[in-house]
């Protein structure tokens, strides 16, 4: 990319943030009204949600200041909505209204920047049909170092809002109780203003500086007051009161809220670094992966859950519940080994304990942990309601109770099969053969009770016989 001034660097990098930000605020409105023109894989993310905008505001800006002209910014522009949205809507007059929209606002933001920092032998004249470039004007930051400290990449949000450069950016605070921050703030462009120690010595002389800013800063039109400390109202009161559009900035918890005080309109920024949003399919893999490493280096089939959780931390530097609440909002970790029946096996013993879990599969399926080793014949604690049948391992524990309980004072150990699904409809109140359907097997009742380890079927003149092995 060519060399730039300082001016002309600061304006482009504004102009990439407000294309940035139109595209994610677009696709939050195409999520609202026409979610199926979001490509699938992107279609339940949360893209409303600050911490995903920020995410996608991010890397837009990034790969937007690496473009060599309007052209190329454009072709980059289009590769990630190719990315983002069907290839349907693509082709649509709808995306070409979008696309318009976006070189419209490259051309109107990025162009005047590059024409007001070029030589020419005389100030051009935007004709009838032209797009005016915004009158000329700048953006001052006001901040309180003690109260609150701004990152790099907070600024870029800050730019990102402004619509004019932030070219003047002042940092006040007790600057020897600050360590090496004097240096750190003076290589990024700040101007120092040392204060003495006391409470709120920094917030009053900022209020006294900043309000007559615009005295010394005729063409300011936008003025950043960054600090928790509320008593900075009257301050922003008095800028406003002079022309000029002040964004009240401050910190909550581990997010940045910014105001602007003349439309009221909040914009929020987190500090959290948010890292890849793994895929769910490319989530389920992960799991199985890790599971099926930990049963050979255990050489144990059920593997509790908090230790996969622990291994989902120890190789993806991730919190497993948290990744599970971004694709599946208001749920616990469990639900995501649930939802993947057919990958997955789910098995807790009682409500006390522990949940555990291995991979599905047809020919072997493992036996439940058993808890009381010294009477094996009760071991196994039987779902008490219907609502406790979440996966196979479940209904197979069901089964073998009811078939235990009616051959207890059998002859030969064995039942037919319509008493064992009757007797489960009478305990459970709903028919064993729709909830072999709701799990999807595809399969009937005895071909079900084949695939059990716990169970032994047998063809009789009467019909099926089921027995315990």
């Amino acid at each position: 990319m060519p060399d730039r001034t300082p001016l002309l660097a600061t304006q482009e990098s504004a102009a990439f943030s407000v294309i940035s930000r139109y595209i994610a605020q677009t696709l939050i409105s195409i999520q609202e009204k026409h979610p199926e023109w979001i490509a699938e894989k992107y279609r339940k993310t949360p893209w409303a949600k600050p911490d995903f905008q920020s995410v996608l505001i991010g890397k837009l800006t990034k790969s937007f200041k690496v473009a060599s002209d309007t052209a190329s910014l454009m072709l980059t522009a289009k590769k990630y909505l190719q990315i983002l949205l069907v290839p349907e809507f693509i082709k649509s007059p709808q995306f070409n209204k979008l696309f318009a929209k976006i070189q419209q606002l490259a051309e109107s933001k990025i162009a005047p920047a590059k024409s007001q920092n070029s030589v020419s032998p005389k100030p051009q004249t935007p004709t009838a049909n032209q797009i005016a470039p915004e009158s000329v004007g700048i953006a001052i930051l006001l901040l309180d170092v003690e109260n609150l400290q701004l990152t790099i990449e907070t600024e870029k949000f800050l730019e990102g809002i402004s619509h004019y450069p932030i070219q003047i950016k002042v940092a006040f605070a007790n600057w020897r109780s600050m360590g090496k921050k004097d240096a750190e703030f003076h290589q990024r462009g700040y101007q120092l203003i040392h204060v003495p120690p006391g409470k709120d010595s920094a917030d009053l002389k900022m209020a006294t500086v900043g309000a007559s800013i615009f005295v010394h800063y005729p063409t300011a039109k936008e003025i950043f007051v960054c600090s928790s400390d509320r008593a900075l109202t009257h301050l922003s009161n008095t800028l406003q009161a002079h022309g000029l559009t002040v964004f009240q900035v401050r910190k909550q918890i581990d997010k940045i809220i910014v105001l602007n005080s003349k439309t009221g309109q909040v914009e929020t920024h987190s500090l959290v670094t948010l890292l890849e949003i793994t895929p769910l399919e490319q989530l389920v893999i992960q799991l199985k992966e890790l599971i099926k490493k930990e049963q050979q280096r255990t050489s144990a089939q059920w593997i509790k859950l908090s230790t996969i959780s622990a291994l989902f931390r120890d190789n993806y530097g991730l919190v497993l519940n948290e990744v599970v609440a971004r694709h599946l909002p208001d749920t616990k970790t469990r639900d995501i080994f649930i939802k993947y029946p057919t990958d997955f096996v789910v098995h807790q013993p009682s409500e006390t304990s522990q949940t555990y879990v291995t991979l599905f599969e047809v020919k072997l399926s493992p036996q439940p942990p058993i808890l009381n080793k010294e009477n094996p014949n009760n071991s196994i604690t039987a779902p008490a309601k219907l609502t406790e049948i979440n996966s196979l391992e479940d209904l197979e524990i069901a089964i073998v109770k009811i078939v235990g309980d009616l051959t207890g004072n059998s002859p030969n150990n064995s039942v037919f099969l319509s008493n064992v699904g009757s007797e489960f409809h009478r305990q459970y109140g709903k028919q064993i053969t729709q909830i072999i359907k709701d799990f999807n097997l595809g399969r009937k009742f005895p071909k079900f009770l084949q695939s059990c380890d716990s169970l032994q079927l047998k063809k009789a003149e009467k019909g099926w016989q089921v027995s315990l092995k």
